[in-house]
């Protein structure tokens, strides 16, 4: 299986911080995989995330996606990602047909396509008959839903969600799971940060649990949990690699 994703030696130390965030992490993502990125809160999820979709820049190390350089090909790789972040990139006061197309034309979709893709996802997420809504009127899972659909109208090769189901009810979370696993069935490769530990269990073909900025084990979930002893579940081997100990921060 090729690689999509392939990161080296990467490391990232913020500044005036003592410690680095992401400290000599090296990983391949193959292509068409669900990834799931787990750990505790202060992990490094976010920074290593943050860096693959170009919004944080590495302090050493190197990546590329889908073969291209980050350092040369910055402009190329956001033409073929799509981020998903866990706050709602909406607008409230448009509606979700409005707020839809406005994001699909930032990535350079127009006209009848954008127009007839957004009414194809919104139908295909159950939220046509709400199209035009202000999104401000929507539940929680409803602009969960809406935040989706506006990272992938571009069918990007590599879609990073962070939190896709957080505070939403299982119908929505059931909605996004079987949509999200069609993308990925159709050539989406996925990159996933939760802390619903069940979820990532079920959804994602390969894992890696990070801790104190580094890898701390990498597998499919199945192998996670043979290898690690007394474990009956995922959760079971998050707290055996990471601890019990609280992440409190401020």
């Amino acid at each position: 299986m090729q690689s999509i994703i392939q990161i080296e030696s990467l490391s990232k130390k913020y500044k005036n911080a003592e410690m680095y965030s992401l400290n000599n992490v090296s990983l391949n993502i193959n292509e068409g995989q669900i990834f799931g990125l787990l750990g505790p809160n202060g992990a490094g999820k976010t920074t290593l995330i943050s860096m693959l979709c170009g919004l944080v820049k590495p302090t050493s190390g190197h990546f590329t996606i889908d073969g291209l350089d980050y350092q040369h090909h910055a402009s190329k790789i956001k033409k073929i990602i799509g981020v998903v972040p866990q706050e709602y990139a909406l607008y409230p006061t448009l509606t979700a047909r409005e707020n839809l197309l406005y994001f699909g034309s930032m990535y350079g979709l127009k006209g009848s396509d954008l127009k007839d893709k957004v009414i194809e996802t919104l139908d295909l997420l159950g939220l046509l008959k709400f199209a035009d809504k202000q999104v401000q009127t929507f539940s929680g899972g409803m602009k969960r839903r809406v935040n989706l659909i506006a990272g992938i109208l571009h069918n990007p090769k590599v879609l990073f969600l962070d939190e896709p189901t957080v505070g939403v009810d299982v119908h929505s979370k059931t909605a996004i799971i079987d949509y999200l696993k069609v993308l990925n069935q159709n050539g989406t490769t996925i990159i996933y940060t939760s802390h619903h530990l069940a979820e990532a269990e079920d959804f994602c073909s390969q894992i890696a649990i990070l801790d104190q900025g580094q890898i701390y084990a990498q597998a499919t979930p199945s192998a996670l949990i043979e290898s690690t002893k007394d474990a009956r579940n995922l959760e079971d081997v998050f707290i055996s690699l990471t601890g019990k100990a609280l992440r409190d921060d401020i």
